[in-house]
């Protein structure tokens, strides 16, 4: 199937020639229809597959001119990344419509955002807190949304961005469209679907859980985080298929460390990202990384959701990460667009659990490969790293009842107190040898 089967204008037909797209992906092609009927719809789609344009042309399709300049589509997503990924992907499409987008996030000044909405939008792409910002001020009106996306609603979620979310849907009209999209479906992803979709119809590209055909995985087991820096370091020296790689660690105190260590040798070449870093930070190591100016990404598990980046080579995941599914949503950077990629995971005994519930979740086992013979194996071991000293606790035995002594014992003499107070009388008498009369009193 080609896009000009599908039922979209030629302005939409236009742009994705522009764009090269040709065939629809198995998302897009499932669930177009679907969602030009107007139900609302539960993707099911990992990374990769297309999933954003897959909601985006029905939408597009079908959106008409409004005069008020009231946003029409609603596209909620987690991170700052995400926002201006997609904001970006309907400009590509609208290049011959006249459709007003504009994305709103966090951790920038809120102002231009403000004056942006004032403008008018047909789209309006957003993270959750500032959506809020915008509409519970008054700023932003949502009562023309036809339609809300939320995208990667399985990672909000683990975010803990129900209570925002929520508060979004009251603030929506009654009669809408929902639109869901998730590379996992969780209980708790469950539960969110139950209470606010209307019997929505459930198309999916692939198992959840399944990793993508396009990529190779490999593990490697090392002793201690020294050993993996220096596993790093000798397969981005060597290897020069090695292009563009994205390494992922699964703490921002850990992404920053692995920077530290590489950055002498890899200087110019290397990029850190986390959210802790500051917007234009991120934006920029980005970019560097997307242009082919840093050959090397390091990333966290949250901001993993909002890159997009195009031939990505390697995955290295230096860690194997807890939530089993943040291992699919890492290696789905790479082997896109069907083209091949490769993942490898440096595994200790502190990652073998973690490993071991992710091949359950993928029903799939990474093969293991032995470690390269000119590999320096670290006997420095970091401070997590070192063998617990465990305290021997010696308890003092307490006696038994029967052995034990009275509960109170006779003080010593320095410390019992009498009560040695004399009376004015007594003084009286010891001092003239008579009692004291009363006053005035005469003697008979």
């Amino acid at each position: 199937m080609t896009f000009k089967e599908l039922n979209l204008s030629n302005a939409l037909l236009n742009a994705l020639d522009d764009l090269g797209y040709v065939h629809p992906t198995t998302i897009q092609e499932k669930g177009f229809s679907v969602m030009m009927s107007g139900k609302d719809v539960v993707g099911i789609a990992q990374t990769g597959t297309g999933k954003t344009l897959a909601y985006l042309l029905p939408c597009l399709r079908q959106l008409k001119f409004a005069k008020d300049g009231l946003p029409q589509i609603l596209i909620v997503v987690p991170t700052r990344e995400l926002v201006v990924q997609v904001a970006e992907e309907v400009k590509k499409l609208t290049t011959y419509m006249e459709v007003r987008v504009g994305g709103v996030y966090g951790g920038t000044k809120i102002d231009t955002q403000r004056e942006m909405v004032n403008d008018g939008l047909d789209v309006l792409v957003a993270t959750p807190g500032r959506l809020l910002d915008l509409a519970l001020t008054g700023v932003l009106k949502l009562r023309n949304v036809k339609r809300l996306i939320i995208d990667e609603v399985d990672e909000m979620l683990n975010l803990g961005f129900r209570p925002q979310l929520t508060r979004v849907i009251d603030l929506l009209p009654v009669k809408r469209q929902n639109l869901m999209f998730s590379a996992t479906i969780t209980e708790e992803v469950e539960e969110f679907i139950k209470d606010y979709f209307d019997d929505p119809i459930k198309i999916e590209a692939a198992p959840t859980g399944t990793p993508l055909e396009n990529i190779t995985q490999v593990g490697y087991r090392v002793p201690n985080f020294n050993t993996k820096i220096n596993l790093l370091h000798l397969f981005l020296k060597e290897d020069d298929a090695m292009k563009k790689v994205l390494v992922f660690a699964s703490t921002k105190q850990l992404a920053d460390l692995i920077f530290d260590k590489l950055e002498k040798d890899f200087a110019g070449q290397l990029g850190v990202i986390h959210s802790n870093k500051e917007q234009n930070h991120r934006f920029h190591s980005v970019n560097q990384f997307e242009n082919g100016t840093y050959r090397i990404l390091i990333a966290t598990d949250i901001v993993a959701r909002g890159l997009d980046i195009s031939s990505v080579t390697h995955v290295i995941n230096f860690d194997a990460p807890k939530v089993p599914e943040n291992y699919i949503h890492r290696i789905g950077r790479t082997g896109r667009a069907d083209k091949k990629g490769e993942a490898r995971t440096f595994i200790t005994e502190q990652d073998w659990e973690n490993l071991e519930r992710i091949e359950e979740l993928m029903k799939f086992q990474v093969d293991m490969s032995p470690l390269p013979a000119n590999l320096v194996i670290s006997d420095v071991l970091m401070d997590d790293e070192l063998p617990k000293v465990k305290m021997k606790n010696v308890l003092v035995k307490t006696p038994k009842r029967e052995e034990a002594g009275p509960a109170f014992h006779e003080k010593l003499e320095k410390n019992k107190k009498v009560n040695n107070k004399i009376r004015r009388g007594e003084a009286h008498k010891l001092k003239y040898g008579k009692p004291k009369s009363a006053r005035g009193q005469k003697k008979r």
